[in-house]
């Protein structure tokens, strides 16, 4: 009966009577040599990794679940994070035990969507690896303005100076963005953490 109230869409695709079809999910997968370094306009001064670009059944189901409310999207996303982060362990550029911090989001934005995508994603992600745990210990201050649609100069002034720790983190530290786009909330991120813990590494669902 839900379904033909509300018809179920692929997140990705549109295609009817799935959350997530078979053909997106194949857009998803994480190769054996993914994720791959990518170089943001500003860089944080730490690697960052890109599960692929901000495009196709990616860009949708990342917008899906921001702006649509598609919870159900967090499952595949979540999946692909965690293999990319499997694949970083094998090769030695992660290591346990490990902090995963994502990045901050806009508290009005979080209480539109129902609380943080990417808390939720990293949380999942993590679950799937041992001595991984997820630390969301970065706020935005009231009045950061949503970066969609600014110019890297206009991110990079909007971002800076208004990212705040609300919790103490220590050791190794991977911050987890959904989309990488200039690296302005990247960077001011990775400054905010540096100043209690050793930031190794900046992991994307993707890059513009």
């Amino acid at each position: 009966m839900l379904d033909l109230v509300l018809p179920q869409q692929c997140g990705g695709c549109g295609a009817p009577a799935t959350a997530w079809c078979p053909a997106c999910g194949k857009d998803l997968t994480v190769n054996p040599d993914e994720p791959h370094l990518v170089t943001p306009r500003l860089d944080p001064g730490v690697p960052v990794l890109s599960l692929g670009r901000y495009a196709g059944a990616r860009r949708k189901a990342i917008v899906a679940l921001k702006e649509h409310g598609r919870r159900d999207l967090v499952h595949p996303l979540a999946a692909a994070l965690a293999a990319a982060i499997g694949n970083l362990l094998c090769w030695g550029v992660l290591d346990t035990p490990l902090m995963v911090v994502p990045a901050p989001t806009r508290r009005s934005a979080a209480r539109r969507r129902g609380g943080d995508p990417v808390t939720r994603i990293a949380r999942l992600a993590a679950a799937r690896h041992p001595g991984l745990t997820v630390v969301p210990s970065l706020r935005l201050k009231a009045f950061t303005r949503d970066s969609v649609g600014l110019s890297s100069a206009d991110r990079q002034r909007n971002i800076g100076g208004r990212i705040r720790l609300s919790t103490s983190v220590s050791g190794p530290v991977v911050l987890v963005d959904d989309v990488v786009t200039t690296g302005a909330t990247a960077t001011e991120s990775v400054r905010v953490l540096q100043t209690c813990a050793e930031v190794v590494a900046v992991v994307a669902l993707a890059h513009a």
